[in-house]
């Protein structure tokens, strides 16, 4: 995944959030609408973690240094955890403590600006909108045939899963505000500004922590996608010179991938072949994997009459290996 294309969502994201963010809080002064305060904060929430997205896209091109030998591309996936916070605090908790404030005190949307919240609701689903189409659109042309879920689970760049999510997010929550402010405009009754505040802080609560069990897995450290080891097995063993006793990956970003293995050569053979052999496996690794930007392999012997079986972890295990 691009992060031009990630940038691209973040800041129409971005631009869509600040201007409906005034909007909704013109909207909440002439009203004094809790849904309309609770969506105003949301948009403000989801405005500071477009800003986090882009400056942790930006400091994780620094260059690697003598404290940080493998870089810093995991910078990308700390932001976006803090994104997870930023918005179970300060859009989920707060929409559900202002929906219970209106819930003590439910007083109806009265005035000549009854009008208001209607149109700002309206003009920012529009809006949203637009945002979210631009964050499928880039995310089509990295996701392939998979489907939305298995996107947004496995996707190694944070930006466009985080930015799908908001959007959907954002949308639905602009749907649950409308839902509140027609009921209460029909029926006088400020319970229904509640419950559409409440139905915010709920749906962003669990936007939330569905992005920091996904972000989490990422700070962790995980392998290549299955493609990518296929790939780099196929390439190991490309001319036949080199078998996989095991291998391990990691993600030390998003573009950014450690290769790990044992390989097998032959008994008889000499260093310089060795170190050939091995320059060989290197090369057709970066050919097929372009982000390997890290490559150790260890050579190991193995009984030339010996077949090899696939191993629990998907690599193949040579058999009649000399040493671990």
């Amino acid at each position: 995944m691009s992060a031009h294309g990630g940038n691209r969502a973040i800041i129409a994201a971005l631009a869509a959030n600040l201007t409906i963010a005034a909007l909704k809080f013109v909207a909440f002064a002439l009203t004094r609408s809790s849904s309309m305060l609770a969506e105003g904060i949301h948009s403000v929430a989801d405005s500071g973690n477009q800003v986090l997205l882009l400056v942790g896209g930006k400091r994780s091109r620094r260059r690697a240094s003598a404290e940080h030998p493998f870089g810093y591309g995991r910078e990308r996936y700390i932001y976006a955890f803090i994104v997870s916070i930023v918005l179970f605090s300060v859009g989920g908790l707060f929409a559900l403590y202002e929906a219970y404030h209106k819930y003590q005190d439910p007083h109806p949307i009265e005035g000549a600006f009854w009008w208001v919240p209607l149109a700002v609701l309206i003009g920012a689903i529009i809006a949203e909108s637009f945002s979210f189409r631009t964050a499928i659109r880039e995310s089509n042309q990295v996701r392939g045939g998979m489907g939305w879920v298995r996107f947004v689970r496995t996707a190694k760049s944070p930006e466009l899963p985080v930015i799908l999510l908001e959007d959907f997010g954002a949308l639905i929550g602009l749907m649950f505000a409308l839902f509140g402010v027609s009921m209460t405009l029909l029926t006088d009754n400020g319970l229904w500004d509640a419950a559409g505040t409440a139905m915010i802080g709920l749906l962003l609560v669990a936007i939330a922590a569905v992005l920091a069990v996904e972000t989490k897995s990422l700070l962790l450290g995980e392998s290549a996608s299955a493609a990518d080891v296929a790939k780099i097995e196929a390439a190991i063993a490309g001319d036949g010179s080199t078998r996989i006793i095991h291998l391990k990956t990691l993600h030390l970003g998003p573009d950014e991938l450690l290769v790990a293995a044992k390989i097998s050569v032959g008994s008889r053979e000499s260093g310089a072949r060795i170190a050939a052999d091995i320059n060989g496996a290197e090369q057709r690794i970066r050919a097929a994997v372009p982000i390997a930007t890290a490559i150790y392999l260890e050579p190991d012997l193995f009984d030339a009459g010996a077949s090899s079986t696939p191993s629990a972890n998907g690599s193949s295990t040579a058999a009649g290996r000399s040493g671990q």
